[in-house]
């Protein structure tokens, strides 16, 4: 055939919330779907990191699933961010904060920790490319995306659809890198740091506009035409021109484009985000921690020894006065006593600092304190991000539509 349109699109939610594995492989009620045609649900393709490939045979039977792709997500979560999830929870608790306490499935329904879903096309319903070619293409787009980042992301499952009217592929994946304490955790923009990422443009803040998820895409959607070229599939790579000519997602993500770049200093305002609180308030918390060690122990050292040595200074003069009413004889044997007290105290000073400072650097009092300073900046922290993110969720809400709710819904 002539020539195909490549497409790929990212989302999390739509307007019931986040996108549910259980589209993908039909496990939910078919019949409130006027879209999907039963009939052809048979030819649809599915596979998962557990189970592998998932076809129907030349009669359309299918071998029988033991998990649906809801529990291999599931099951993956649990076992590659239990550390991360429990440490969380007992830093919860300790801090008395249990209204953050979360469970796994709490986390997959979690805009911002849940897998994103990605959906790819070659063609569109006027014409497409072969399905058995566009699985090749996608499979081997697939395994390499694993070879590359696999570190820091994993492609949890994917669907070839045939029951609708264009055949495409939702593939669902999760990014994840450290957590700040030695634990794997949902963190999209930190791993696409991790994978040698960089902003668009590096000279910018961080924004909806230019953030590293933007370049790995970038760098995915080249792969994905380079490896359908590489099989013989020619690509359209001539820019839409007009309303009548698009697609109707094409169209409406040309629209958003338009509409983001009239308002970009706007959204540069509104958009930044801190995408790794815990690492940002932990590195605060320490270097908090270290200048109150210095703070206290100079304190210690200007305020209480030498208040110390000038009470005993002003005793002495006063008994040495001639105002006091102390015997003379008295006065020479309190005089060198009162002199030795202030010598004790002075070269006794170097002694009590290391003591003070020995105690503020053990590990259980530095520990404890630094979580108390990282909480204190966390709390703050999050205000500001809720803020800002309930400005960012109006100004979208008044100015975009979600191409991804038209997928999940009628195609």
């Amino acid at each position: 055939m002539g020539k195909v349109r490549a497409t790929r699109h990212n989302g999390r939610k739509g307007k019931d919330g986040v996108f549910k594995a259980g589209h993908n492989d039909r496990t939910f009620n078919l019949d409130n779907a006027g879209h999907i045609d039963q009939d052809r649900c048979s030819m649809n393709v599915y596979w998962d990191c557990y189970q592998g490939l998932n076809i129907p045979d030349e009669n359309g039977i299918r071998p029988e699933r033991k998990y649906n792709f809801d529990e291999i997500e599931l099951g993956f979560y649990s076992d590659k961010f239990k550390e991360s999830i429990v440490a969380q929870n007992i830093r919860h608790r300790e801090s008395r904060h249990n209204e953050r306490i979360r469970t796994v499935e709490q986390i997959i329904e979690d805009p911002k920790t849940c897998p994103e879903e990605t959906i790819y096309q070659l063609g569109t319903k006027e014409g497409f490319e072969d399905p058995a070619l566009f699985v090749k293409v996608a499979t081997e787009l697939f395994d390499e995306i694993e070879k590359r980042y696999g570190s820091n992301l994993k492609i949890l499952n994917w669907s070839l659809h045939m029951d609708e009217s264009t055949p495409h592929i939702h593939e669902r994946h999760v990014f994840f890198a450290d957590d700040g304490y030695g634990h794997l955790f949902p963190k999209q923009e930190k791993a696409c740091e991790a994978m040698g990422f960089e902003r668009p443009d590096p000279d910018k803040k961080q924004s909806r506009n230019n953030n590293r998820k933007m370049s790995f895409d970038s760098e995915v959607r080249k792969l994905f035409i380079e490896i359908a070229e590489k099989h013989g599939v020619m690509i359209e790579k001539i820019p839409l021109e007009g309303k009548v000519h698009m697609e109707k997602n094409d169209y409406i993500i040309a629209k958003l484009h338009e509409e983001i770049n009239k308002n970009q200093d706007k959204l540069d305002e509104l958009v930044l985000k801190i995408s790794d609180v815990d690492t940002l308030v932990n590195d605060v918390a320490k270097v908090a921690y270290e200048k109150a060690c210095d703070v206290v122990t100079e304190t210690v050292k200007d305020k209480t020894i030498k208040e110390d040595i000038k009470a005993v200074k002003r005793y002495r003069d006063h008994l040495l006065s001639s105002d006091s009413n102390m015997p003379d004889e008295m006065k020479k044997v309190a005089a060198p006593l009162l002199a030795r007290v202030m010598e004790i105290l002075t070269r006794n000073t170097k002694s009590l600092l290391d003591m003070v400072k020995k105690m503020l650097s053990s590990p259980e009092v530095k520990k404890k304190k630094q979580e108390e300073i990282a909480e204190a900046a966390r709390e703050s922290i999050t205000d500001k991000i809720k803020q800002y993110q309930i400005k960012v969720d109006a100004y979208n809400a008044s100015r975009s539509v979600s191409h991804m709710d038209k997928d999940h819904g009628a195609r």
